[in-house]
């Protein structure tokens, strides 16, 4: 895969027929930005093994390429961006309860991303940009609180 502008639009990997790979994705979103999409991953991998279908899909031209780790439904997907990548939640009207309890106890800009989601039939959509460290704390904190994990409880 190229960067260039006909696989992008909005830092998005808009071209249909390319569908990303780790490298590619590495690549794409830089060093710090890749460090935590492993971070992230790998949590997922160690704490929910064999629980989740995890796919590519394409989300169209305004969308583009995304990771959707999903079991009956929606656990959390990635959408990687040139330079950075941001982490969809959607929370049902049972685990909102649940976050608004534990939102003072996030240390990150998460806590203003759920307040400014937009609540749709299937729940609150929480788009956040993973941009350091803490976020990808909170998001940890979040993913448990969907689901419990299945193996140990992290640090």
């Amino acid at each position: 895969m190229s960067n260039n502008n006909s696989i992008c639009n909005n830092a998005r990997l808009i071209d249909p027929a390319l569908q990303p790979d780790d490298n590619f994705i590495f690549g794409w979103i830089g060093p710090e930005a890749g460090r935590r999409w492993s971070e992230l991953t790998q949590f997922i991998a160690a704490h929910y093994p064999d629980v989740f279908e995890i796919k590519w899909l394409y989300g169209g031209k305004k969308h583009g390429w995304y990771l959707r780790y999903k079991k009956s439904r929606s656990f959390c997907s990635f959408f990687p961006e040139q330079g950075q990548f941001q982490v969809l939640l959607v929370f049902g009207a049972k685990e909102q309860q649940k976050v608004a309890a534990m939102l003072p106890e996030l240390k990150s800009h998460v806590r203003s991303d759920y307040q400014r989601a937009t609540t749709h039939h299937d729940g609150r959509w929480v788009i956040i940009l993973v941009d350091s460290d803490e976020v990808a704390a909170d998001i940890k904190r979040l993913l448990m609180l969907k689901r419990k994990p299945k193996v140990g409880t992290p640090k």
